[in-house]
């Protein structure tokens, strides 16, 4: 059975993150939005023309700005490292 977590913490998410090859992304159309500093992506792929990479400290202070948290899965249900991760709202 595969199972998610959801953190806040900021080494957490840069750690899986990184073990998994992705970078810290924003999507270019939503840059200077309503939400502080745009809508946050993990890009696991070759550059996404769509999404603009961003250092780890833009990351996280749009992260925190919008009092995110990262819900994401370690293993699928077949035992494989898992991707699949999203960006929730914070509760409480």
């Amino acid at each position: 059975m595969s199972t998610s977590d959801t953190t806040t913490d900021h080494d957490v998410i840069r750690k899986w993150i990184e073990d998994r090859g992705g970078r810290p992304s924003v999507v270019k159309a939503t840059e200077g939005s309503g939400k502080d500093g745009g809508l946050l992506r993990v890009d696991f792929r070759d550059k996404d023309d769509a999404l603009d990479e961003i250092d780890w400290d833009e990351f996280f202070k749009i992260f925190d700005d919008n009092e995110l948290a990262f819900l994401y899965q370690d293993k699928t249900k077949e035992g494989e490292v898992s991707r699949f991760s999203k960006f929730v709202e914070r509760n409480g």
